[in-house]
């Protein structure tokens, strides 16, 4: 007896050092990722807004003049703001200033030729130092443009400086000056390859899950099916993305970094999931259902498609969102069938080049300058905010529509 309880106690004090540091390793764990998730929004929420300065310029008096011509324009009227600067800054100070504010001039006077040869205030956007500067970022420090702080916060101080919400992360697509890059590429690139994604795995899933549950015969078919279905679903993501570029690039000659592609290749990792969270679904409700069904005279496929399948469509729903967060987030598949190119236009179709939101943050965050840095936080928040949601609406529609049998 005491022998045994001896095993016992120690036993006991065993899983008592197991809890203790299980316990440890899960606190540290949610630790680092609050560190993570308050860096990237400490960095992230800057993002979201955009800078822009007031100067008053003089338009070309040709109203078909160049981009460089504007350029030349711009450094004009900073060198007669800053009239006193000395010779070797008058010549850097064009620096201040995006090169989207060229962009912006000529588009103002393609809208409006009567601007031509006038002298006009405008709101021009500022370059990623200057914004980050005025954002009190870390982008603000940029080597030898921090001899030109002086001038942006004179600019600042003489109220000539704003900051306002970053309506061209939303519009503008990939751009080489961080203060012009937005996320519209990619996250019409995300739609399209989402969309594919859904219209192939969510069918094609739904009719698996039933004919494995309903109609297909037991015997070693069965279980090898199911056993590859259930290890399918473990595969690392990166194999698919081989098997993408292996079969539908290189053998169908399928347009590269298209969202074509890509929608096939996570359709292929998506369905695993689709199929065991449906078939889950079509276990929930009672036998007494489809038998009932069958009583009444109903044929197999009348009480499956007419009865269960409707009564288990919320859980299949939830499967399938969840399957759509998850393919909304991977990056691997896509890098390897090179949905990583610079797109520096939203696609048009599903056969054009086209990013993800993930790559696009990989891109991103993969860029030297530091502007970059800033934009890579406020994507990463971005793409959270719509995991979250999607999340968000499994949990809403299970609630809603679930139906309690018990």
């Amino acid at each position: 007896m005491k022998i045994g309880g001896a095993l016992i106690n120690k036993r006991r004090a065993r899983e008592r050092r197991f809890k203790i540091f299980s316990a440890a390793c899960a606190s540290f764990a949610l630790f680092a990722l609050a560190g993570l998730l308050l860096s990237v929004a400490f960095d992230g929420w800057r993002g979201f807004m955009s800078a822009s300065a007031r100067i008053e310029v003089q338009f070309p008096a040709d109203a078909k003049a160049d981009t460089l011509a504007y350029r030349g324009v711009i450094k004009k009227a900073l060198s007669k703001r800053f009239a006193n600067a000395p010779r070797r800054d008058r010549r850097k100070l064009i620096n201040i200033m995006s090169f989207a504010a060229a962009l912006k001039l000529r588009d103002m006077m393609a809208e409006d030729e009567s601007l031509a040869g006038q002298t006009r205030k405008v709101w021009l956007p500022v370059s990623a130092f200057a914004e980050g500067l005025l954002k009190g970022s870390r982008a603000g420090s940029a080597g030898d443009k921090d001899k030109l702080s002086g001038y942006v916060r004179q600019l600042k101080d003489d109220g000539d400086t704003r900051l306002q919400f970053n309506t061209a992360l939303f519009t503008n697509a990939d751009s080489r000056d961080p203060e012009a890059a937005g996320l519209l590429g990619a996250l019409v690139g995300s739609a399209m390859t989402l969309l594919i994604t859904f219209m192939l795995s969510f069918p094609l899933g739904v009719l698996t899950a039933v004919y494995l549950e309903f109609f297909a015969p037991r015997g070693r078919w069965f279980a090898f099916v199911e056993v590859n279905i259930n290890n399918l679903a473990a595969v690392p993501s990166v194999i698919f993305g081989v098997l993408g570029l292996a079969v539908f690039i290189n053998i169908f000659g399928m347009p590269r970094s298209s969202p074509l592609v890509g929608g096939l290749v996570l359709s292929l990792m998506t369905l695993p999931t689709i199929v065991i969270a449906s078939r889950a679904a079509l276990q929930a409700p009672p036998l007494s259902l489809l038998e009932g069904a069958l009583s009444l005279g109903a044929t197999r496929t009348q009480a499956v498609f007419h009865h269960v399948v409707p009564a288990s469509m919320p859980g299949i729903l939830t499967g399938a969102i969840i399957g759509m967060a998850q393919a909304l987030g991977e990056t691997a598949p896509l890098l390897i069938i090179g949905m990583v190119a610079f797109v520096a236009e939203a696609p048009s179709g599903i056969t054009d080049a086209a990013t993800a939101l993930p790559v696009q943050i990989f891109l991103w965050a993969d860029s030297p300058e530091a502007g970059f840095a800033e934009r890579t936080a406020t994507a990463i928040i971005v793409l959270l905010a719509f995991l979250a949601m999607m999340n968000a609406a499994a949990v809403i529609l299970r609630r809603k529509l679930q139906i309690r049998w018990s």
